[in-house]
């Protein structure tokens, strides 16, 4: 399934039915008078979280969405029936704003949350309503109104709990891979993962935690650089970052203030969110080595720094312990 995580829409809400000019016609009824009904209403469009879906991928073929308009009214101050509801069904995660203006109109978060965007049109009044005492049989009516109409602009941010982040080829991948039954490709060359990967994982006490594997970032991601522009929004609802360093690098401390650099240019509060910093392929690394680097990047980071191996599983239960630790405080 391909991975759309934004897209743009029109919506358009109904028009009101309009009123009409009729007059009550009876036998043995003399001067019924006017009994012309009114227009129905539009429908509206609303939007509705659902679960099951994880992609916009349908805006991407779909891009004018209408609701339905109302019935013009009938005789014998018969109202016209209103035009039925639009309700189009998003992922749960999902941010509505307006194109132009860049006003949110909503966020949808929670299975089966609704977000009412576009009102429809007011019915039309039929000659029923101009009744006076001056005009016993009047012959106006009015047209129903046009309904809301506005350009989206929708915007998908995965509702994970725990996102992976680091440069390309930190080992992102293969840890989600072994910490959960998620199988993201796993290669020896950058940029491997050019989509989140999620994967649950199971705590001690049986329930599942979401984790995201976010896409490599590199310097200058915040700016549009790479790939991690595209995805660090989705990092936005994290409750804790798993911050990956890959120990194997020409220069991880250096690596380590790329993506500290990136996340305070990105802002969102990012920098200040929990994060356990974790060392990766730690069995490429001698003793000496090792603690060198342990020393300096605790020193630069100021946070104790986790050491792991990923490819050999080691040193994960340590690391999980101190992610179940932060998000139960």
């Amino acid at each position: 399934m391909q991975f759309i995580d934004q897209a743009r829409i029109t919506v358009r809400a109904g028009r009101g039915g309009d009123g009409i000019v009729a007059f009550r016609r009876e036998k043995y009824v003399p001067a019924g008078g006017p009994s012309g009904g009114d227009g129905g209403r539009g429908g509206n469009v609303v939007f509705q979280a659902d679960a099951n879906l994880q992609t916009l991928l349908d805006f991407k073929y779909k891009r004018l969405f209408l609701a339905n308009d109302g019935h013009r009214g009938g005789p014998s101050r018969c109202t016209g029936a209103s035009g039925g509801d639009l309700v189009i069904k998003v992922p749960c995660g999902t941010e509505v704003r307006h194109l132009n203006t860049g006003v949110i109109f909503g966020d949808l978060t929670t299975n089966g949350e609704i977000l009412l965007v576009a009102f429809g049109g007011r019915g039309g009044l039929g000659n029923a309503h101009y009744l006076s005492n001056r005009n016993r049989a009047p012959e106006k009516c009015t047209e129903g109104k046009d309904g809301e109409e506005w350009l989206l602009q929708l915007e998908l941010k995965l509702l994970a709990e725990v996102g992976i982040i680091g440069l390309p080829n930190a080992g992102k991948s293969t840890l989600i891979a072994v910490l959960s039954a998620a199988r993201p490709k796993i290669a020896d060359y950058p940029f491997t993962t050019l989509t989140p990967n999620l994967g649950v994982v199971r705590r001690p006490s049986g329930d599942g935690i979401l984790f995201a594997d976010i896409p490599g970032l590199i310097a200058g991601a915040a700016q549009g650089a790479g790939l991690g522009h595209d995805f660090l929004r989705h990092i936005e609802r994290t409750k804790l970052l798993i911050h990956l360093v890959d120990g194997a690098a020409e220069d991880p401390l250096r690596d380590l203030l790329v993506i500290e650099k990136e996340l305070a240019a990105y802002g969102h509060g990012l920098l200040k969110k929990e994060r356990v910093l974790v060392l990766n392929k730690r069995e490429l690394l001698d003793k000496k080595t090792e603690k060198g680097l342990i020393e300096s990047i605790e020193k630069a980071s100021g946070r104790k720094l986790t050491l792991i191996s990923a490819a050999m599983g080691k040193g994960l239960d340590e690391l999980l312990s101190k992610v179940w630790k932060v998000l139960e405080d």
